[in-house]
């Protein structure tokens, strides 16, 4: 297991550096795709087609900054063979841009259907699930990346876990939401826009966990992605669980 204090001692301390700038590079670039998230949904409640277009913009920084932090990590794998602790380190940072690359295009649709929506000028059924969902979402982008920052596995579990929470609640706005459009056949093209605007929240999450399960990965070297997350407990839990019996 590792921590932020024993992650990369070197003989080195150019690649201890590299190892700690690729790290800075993605929590930076994690933090500005949390502000699109949040952004985009503020937009769309508030009809502020301004912000929406702002969140749209963004989009081209978040995809400079993938690039970028991947060409660095292809670098240091090259020139430095990290082994261990440091490998995992660099497999997660590039997996994980991905993630983020694809939270911010998650995002710039959301801020586009803000755009369409302001421009029909009524606010539709099912605002109130999209902040709801919307901020249980940011959330865990948030902590997902906080995890990351702290070698936090016991909150990455957490946030993991809370993709289950979110999926039925995405699914339970989508029920009422389709026996809206039956019962008033004349929403229905702004109900289809909110419906878009849920599916993408949704699949942040599904970003949001898939970042947590890598933290998880690069602290205790365990790939949770298809054993479940069942199986994963606490760092004191486990520690419990280990300690004998007295007699």
């Amino acid at each position: 297991m590792i921590d932020k204090d024993n992650l990369s001692l070197h003989i080195s301390q150019q690649f201890n550096a590299e190892l700690e700038d690729v790290r800075s590079h993605l929590l930076a670039m994690g933090g500005l795709v949390e502000k699109q998230v949040n952004d985009a949904v503020t937009a769309l409640i508030e009809a502020d087609s301004g912000l929406a277009m702002q969140v749209r913009e963004i989009d081209a920084q978040t995809n400079q900054m993938e690039r970028s932090i991947d060409e660095e990590c292809i670098r240091i794998l090259a020139r430095r063979q990290p082994a261990a602790s440091d490998l995992r380190l660099i497999i997660s940072i590039s997996k994980s841009v991905i993630d983020l690359e694809r939270i911010g295009d998650e995002a710039t649709k959301i801020a586009k259907r803000a755009i369409l929506l302001c421009e029909e000028g009524e606010s539709p059924r099912g605002y109130v699930e999209i902040r709801h969902i919307g901020e249980q979402v940011r959330k865990m982008v948030q902590e997902a990346l906080d995890a990351f920052a702290r070698f936090d596995a016991d909150l990455a579990l957490s946030v993991a876990q809370y993709d289950k929470t979110v999926d039925r609640e995405y699914k339970t706005a989508l029920r009422e939401l389709v026996t809206y459009m039956m019962e008033d056949p004349r929403s229905i093209s702004r109900v289809i826009n909110v419906i878009w605007v849920l599916r993408s929240l949704e699949r942040i999450g599904d970003h949001a966990r898939n970042i947590a399960e890598l933290v998880i990965y690069l602290v205790r070297g365990t790939d949770v992605r298809h054993t479940g997350l069942a199986r994963q407990k606490p760092a004191g839990e486990a520690a419990a669980d280990e300690t004998p019996a007295q007699d």
